[in-house]
Formats: C-alpha cells, structure tokens, sequence
C-alpha cells in the first residue's frame, strides 16, 4: 500500500526521494511494502553490490538482510526525520508512519539508523 500522493522525485544532493503532493498528518501511516528476505549467506553477497546501500538488517540478531519493494529504499537519511519506519519481521513488511504534519511539496525522511525517528547516530556512508 502506497498513498497515491507520495511521488518520486530529485531531491537536492541526495539523488532520487520520495515527496507528497497534498499535506499529511502526524501519525499517518503512508506506505506499508513487502520485503524479500536474504539470509545470512545471501546478505554477506548483496553487501557485495550496489544494493548494499539500500538493504535493511533483518531479524531479531539483524543477521540478516531485507531488500524492501515500494518506494521503501528511495526515502533519504535525516537525524531530524519527518516519517518513522517500523519492521515487522513476521509478515515481512515495513511501514512507514509520518511522525509530524507534513507540508505539500516536502520531501519525506526516515532516519537510517533509528527506526523510530531522531537520533544523532552517524550512518556509514557519513564515516567514510
């Protein structure tokens, strides 16, 4: 499920993101996608390619790794997000919720390394 405002569009610096074209309120859930789950094995060979940047640790360990349909791995990285995601490991599934009210136009952001929103952790593409 994807709501039929959220579009893909350029976002500055960052490639490609995912905005809305009508307003949001907090505590809207605005896409909820399946994902295809990698064991150990095969996250330790997606790591190897281009997909790397795109995955999500998978699994109550994180062992292992889930490559998300939808818009899920278009949304870009803040510390200051505007949308939380959430992991259900057993119908394997992401959603993503709106954490304030969103502005038509904006761009939607979920933290990389903090699924329910703010944090100052740095992400490992920020280490390098």
């Amino acid at each position: 499920m994807i709501l039929p405002f959220l579009t893909i569009a350029l976002s500055n610096n960052k490639g490609r993101g995912v905005f809305t074209t009508e307003p949001i309120l907090a505590n809207t859930t605005i896409e909820i996608a399946p994902v295809i789950v990698l064991d150990a094995q095969g996250r330790e060979k997606l790591e190897q390619t281009l997909l790397y940047d795109y995955i999500f640790e998978w699994g109550e360990n994180s062992e292992m790794a889930a490559v998300a349909l939808g818009y899920i791995s278009i949304y870009n990285h803040s510390n200051q997000p505007n949308c939380a995601y959430d992991m259900d490991f057993e119908n394997q599934t992401i959603s993503i919720t709106t954490l304030i009210d969103i502005e038509v136009g904006a761009e939607l952001f979920i933290n990389y390394m903090c699924p329910e929103g703010p944090s100052d952790d740095a992400v490992w593409f920020e280490q390098h």
